[in-house]
């Protein structure tokens, strides 16, 4: 019987690619989205893929759709805490919605998700927790204090999450991707893509399905032993 995957923020970019390489690859494929119902319909009309709108920000509201994935689709077996947004702002001008706003939906929705899940998970003896962190996670961005504080704090998660899981079969692992070429950074100036692109030894943008890949291969039993790992999906552009 197919394994269940659930991916939040899958109905866009990174996450739009992971839901359905996950999809491709034989799993059962549910994802969550905030607020674009329009984008919504269409990646379920186009992909296949059933989509579920709620704020992995309110722990209720993720346990309660986390729920409905379940009755519909099964026991969630593979988590992918996708979901993130960017408040950005330099420090000195950072208001505390701005840097609440991000830290509840980068770090606490990785809580909010994977708590719920996580008994399952340690019942069945079989369990994937993967989280889309950031380069900037690793090391720092100008005006990205915020948002780097809770994709750092995500990589914490993973290794504690990792050494509490092994035992009962699951793994939890991080994927950093550098600059993708999604719509969000599509849509900046063509320079500033530009001054990017030079910063990256690969000399091009990444591709949304190359993060895809690896969410596919750490979802598999091929990725058993690998655990509490952060794979830098950069380009070469920063090392750890």
């Amino acid at each position: 019987m197919p394994r269940t995957a659930l991916v939040t923020g899958g109905s866009r970019g990174i996450g739009a690619a992971i839901s359905i390489a996950l999809k491709d690859a034989g799993y059962n494929v549910a994802a969550t989205y905030a607020g674009n119902d329009e984008a919504a319909t269409a990646f379920t009309k186009a992909n296949g893929i059933k989509t579920y709108k709620w704020n992995v920000g309110d722990y209720d509201e993720c346990a309660a759709g986390i729920a409905l994935v379940e009755a519909d689709l099964g026991p969630v077996d593979i988590l992918v805490n996708n979901a993130g947004i960017t408040r950005d702002a330099p420090f000195h001008r950072m208001t505390p919605d701005q840097w609440n706003e991000v830290i509840n939906t980068n770090l606490n929705g990785v809580f909010n998700m994977t708590h719920p899940i996580w008994p399952g998970m340690r019942e069945r003896k079989f369990g994937r927790v993967i989280v889309i962190s950031s380069i900037n996670g690793q090391k720092g961005q100008f005006a990205q204090v915020n948002y780097a504080a809770s994709k750092a704090g995500d990589l914490g998660i993973i290794k504690s999450l990792a050494q509490e899981g092994a035992r009962a079969g699951i793994t939890a692992n991080a994927i950093c991707p550098g600059y993708i070429a999604t719509d969000m950074v599509m849509a900046v100036p063509e320079k500033v893509r530009e001054s990017i692109i030079s910063q990256i030894p690969t000399g091009r943008l990444g591709e949304p399905e190359e993060i895809a890949r690896c969410v596919v291969f750490l979802a598999s039993d091929d990725s058993s032993f690998l655990n509490g790992s952060t794979i830098s999906a950069n380009g070469g552009q920063f090392f750890v």
